[in-house]
């Protein structure tokens, strides 16, 4: 049996219940995760899709595959070579995991490879055409050598590699050509770059063009067809496009981390030589051009992977930005709470005595800013404390923060520099915010913090009042734009006294076991997790009603997996919304059949986390920003925060998890087997991603 196989595993028809360690009760992690992955895939081949929301898609599926290649199968090469055979929960090895993992993921890049050619053949039919070189005019030759002279050439550097010439760092992700030179009676050989600063798709004038509407030419093209230029008085022979992954996890050693800024700057530097996890070439490479790089990137044949498709599809996401309205989602204007020049008495006077809840990207994201920006202009706000963990390129709560450190506040703020790939830019953030006099900490060396929290401290007539936003997303503008998050606008005394204690535990030194209302990982979110499920498995025994909903990215931990198991087999209802990994198998008699998994891809990228417990009839309630992995349960810092209030709690229930469970259009099913397939539909068509963008938007002024 292969090792692809093997991690399928199908349940056996007769199971005992009560061993529920057996590795035929879980799904592979890691292709899970490429399942997840097979699903946004699938929307791009979705014709219900806007055709450019479909490149948008396929883009993605790309910009996915980078990173898993980055960092799990890096982290998985990292363990063989180490010689660390871990064992997971589904039983098999490390080795047998990295070959399945592998194996999956080259057929998904072929499948996003045949994805693409049927993508532009309708982008064909819609008059966006991309010319391959046999296709060119001369007129549009002509084009392009002047365009490749003026605008590309200048930006190229070739670097030889021969024994006066190392040779060169090949950067993570970059785009290269390995040149075959004709010089003199010796053939030599030499790198050259494609700047990212390049755009990929280069537009060809309607006037040349032979085809009606855009036509696009690829950048590779042009400077394969152009590239003789860069070596006068040699004779290229060939060019040949390639590029490589590298292991992208940051590792950070506990023995050299007095200065976290400046050790996660120096980790930053290694990864620049981190071990390739993956040399992608063209098909047409010769074997002897790839055997020298095979033998400069010391890498072995399992590493390398020919393709004849074009590489790199990540950047597709650039055509997205085509101005064709009709080929895209209509645009939708959410709804805000606040004006952005609101009256800070007015939103903190709202606030001491109603919980407000904003759901993104159906609500705007300006109403976070409009509560940060009263709490800089108010002048009875004295403390504002934030945490931030992938903050955006551009964004206004810095300026903002930098604002209120002016104005005499006090600012705490928490940046999380081991943010994945947001290190370097939290690292410029941090450094900016610093330069301004607020007090800047970087959290912990072995722990990331995750927890998205907003703390406001104002001076009020009756004395000190304290004013939290806490969110399951970041403070990041862009990305609330498509994402599904809930954040939570409350000044209930015991929540706000819990954010107080949670900055003093990341801000000072603290060792605080227990909170109020906040359930806080590392200290007791397990543990409060644990109690509440099996709570609820002892109400079904007692007859009382038992149920579960719980809506997170991803569930994964074991111990988590078996609790649920024991809440199933007790009589509890259980749906479960997970957008990507699940390695839980519903549906296995005497086991799971009282569990059901859905996931949901759709036009927004679902992120939201709820925890609903019906608890005997006195249910509860929490969103935050932990899934259900170790990671997030045991190495980061997380927060669950409960919803209280019981109009917002009737609203996420019945408004907003009903809509998912509901959902017959996007939602895909999984089985026992570890197979999704499209929920059924008794009736018409049903998306809950497009239901709830209506429910807001007629209900914008309520």
């Amino acid at each position: 049996m292969d090792s692809l196989r093997a991690l399928r595993v199908l349940p056996p028809p007769e199971i005992d219940p009560s061993d529920l360690k057996n590795p035929a009760l879980y799904i592979n992690r890691e292709l899970s995760w490429l399942e997840f992955n097979q699903r946004v895939l699938a929307q791009a081949l979705d014709p219900s899709h806007p055709l450019l929301e479909r490149v948008k898609f396929l883009s993605i599926v790309g910009t996915n595959l980078d990173e898993f290649f980055m960092i799990r199968v890096a982290t998985t090469v990292k363990k063989v070579r180490e010689g660390i055979e871990d064992v997971g929960p589904d039983g098999c090895n490390t080795t047998q995991q990295l070959d399945a993992m592998r194996t999956r993921a080259r057929q998904q890049l072929e499948d996003q490879a045949a994805c693409w050619d049927e993508l532009r053949q309708r982008l064909a039919a819609e008059r966006i055409s991309f010319l391959e070189p046999d296709a060119w005019t001369p007129q549009v030759q002509e084009f392009l050598g002047a365009h490749f002279s003026r605008e590309i050439c200048p930006v190229l550097t070739p670097l030889a590699f021969d024994p006066g010439h190392p040779f060169p760092l090949i950067s993570s992700l970059s785009k290269n050509f390995a040149v075959v030179v004709r010089h003199g009676n010796r053939t030599k050989f030499a790198r050259v770059k494609i700047p990212d600063v390049l755009q990929r798709f280069i537009a060809v004038p309607e006037t040349i063009s032979p085809s009606p509407g855009l036509t696009f030419v690829f950048l590779e093209d042009v400077i394969r067809a152009g590239i003789q230029e860069l070596f006068p008085g040699t004779q290229v022979k060939s060019a040949h496009l390639f590029r490589v992954i590298r292991d992208a996890d940051l590792e950070i050693e506990q023995d050299e981390a007095d200065d976290l800024l400046e050790t996660v700057d120096r980790s930053l530097n290694r990864l620049r030589h981190g071990a390739i996890s993956l040399l992608h070439v063209d098909a047409g490479m010769p074997a002897r051009v790839l055997n020298i790089l095979a033998e400069n990137f010391e890498v072995t044949g399992d590493v390398i992977l020919k393709t004849p498709s074009r590489l790199g599809f990540g950047d597709w996401m650039q055509l997205t930005t085509i101005h064709r309205p009709a080929l895209k989602y209509p645009p939708f204007s959410p709804r805000t709470f606040w004006r952005p020049d609101e009256d800070p008495q007015v939103i903190f006077d709202q606030l001491r005595y109603q919980d407000l809840l904003v759901h993104h990207p159906f609500e705007s994201f300006g109403s976070v800013e409009a509560f940060l920006r009263a709490a800089v202009k108010d002048p009875h706000v004295i403390a504002i404390k934030i945490t931030l963990y992938r903050i955006g390129a551009n964004s206004p709560l810095i300026g903002l923060l930098i604002q209120a450190a002016e104005a005499g506040k006090q600012v705490a703020v928490l940046v999380e520099l081991k943010a994945r790939f947001d290190e370097r830019n939290n690292i410029i953030w941090a450094k900016r915010l610093e330069s301004h006099g607020i007090h800047v900490v970087y959290g912990f060396a072995d722990l990331k913090t995750h927890a998205k929290l907003c703390l406001v401290v104002r001076q009020e007539g009756d004395g000190i009042q304290r004013y939290v936003h806490t969110s399951t997303g970041n403070y990041n503008p862009e990305t609330a734009k498509v994402y599904t998050d809930l954040g939570l606008f409350t000044a209930d005394p015991e929540i706000v006294g819990d954010v107080s204690d949670m900055f003093n535990y990341l801000t000072g030194y603290s060792s605080q076991k227990d909170f109020r209302a906040l359930l806080v990982a590392p200290v007791q979110l397990r543990t409060r997790l644990y109690e509440l499920m099996t709570r609820e498995a002892d109400h079904a025994k007692a007859g009382r009603p038992a149920r579960m909903i719980i809506k997170v990215n991803a569930v994964t931990d074991d111990q988590m997996i078996r609790v649920l198991y024991r809440a199933s087999q007790a009589g509890v209802g259980i749906d479960l919304i997970v957008r990507g990994i699940c390695s839980l198998r519903p549906g296995i008699p005497g086991v799971s059949e009282n569990i059901r998994v859905r996931s949901i891809v759709g036009r927004f990228l679902e992120h939201s986390r709820i925890f609903w417990f019906q608890n005997g009839g006195d249910e509860e309630m929490y969103i935050g920003s932990a899934d259900l992995m170790e990671r997030n349960l045991d190495r980061r810092v997380e927060t669950l925060a409960p919803v209280r209030d019981l109009e917002l709690v009737e609203h996420l229930r019945d408004v907003v998890l009903r809509a998912y469970l509901e959902d017959n259009d996007r939602a895909m099913v999984l089985d026992s087997a570890g197979h999704y397939s499209n929920a059924e539909s008794s009736g018409g068509t049903f998306s809950g991603q497009q239901f709830l963008l209506q429910h807001y938007t007629e209900n914008k002024n309520d």
